[in-house]
């Protein structure tokens, strides 16, 4: 079976404790890499209001991760998040191969730019010490 390169992004209601909107965030976790998968990428996006109000809440927590999985495993992840009720909303979808490169891109230049601003923070705290 392929493996594949995956985007998934979960809305979790907003409402719930910052406890549980983790807890929530690792059953995905655990489930996709008990499943075969391995994460590349996580963002957490934090609470962002919604276009509109779903399940009489507006606004919604958003967490986006990319993955690589074996495809037939899609299909088990979105059961797992329609029988989540702290989900309210998610999508899944397979990504190509310019989108993978372009991630890839994004994430060498945060890699650089928290290198470069580490030197730079350990210039100073030098400089400061002298």
């Amino acid at each position: 079976m392929p493996i594949n390169n995956y985007e998934s992004v979960i809305v979790i209601n907003a409402s719930l404790e910052d406890e549980q909107i983790d807890s929530t965030y690792q059953r995905v976790h655990e489930f996709i890499t008990a499943n075969g998968g391995e994460f590349q990428d996580v963002e957490k996006w934090g609470r962002k209001r919604l276009a509109y109000p779903i399940q009489k809440s507006k606004s919604g927590y958003y967490f986006v991760m990319r993955f690589t999985a074996p495809s037939d495993m899609i299909s088990k992840l979105e059961r797992t998040y329609r029988l989540d009720e702290t989900i309210v909303r998610f999508l899944t979808v397979q990504l190509d191969k310019e989108a993978v490169a372009h991630y890839e891109v994004l994430r060498n230049k945060k890699e650089e730019e928290a290198e470069k601003s580490e030197n730079e923070v350990a210039e100073k705290t030098e400089s400061a010490e002298s």
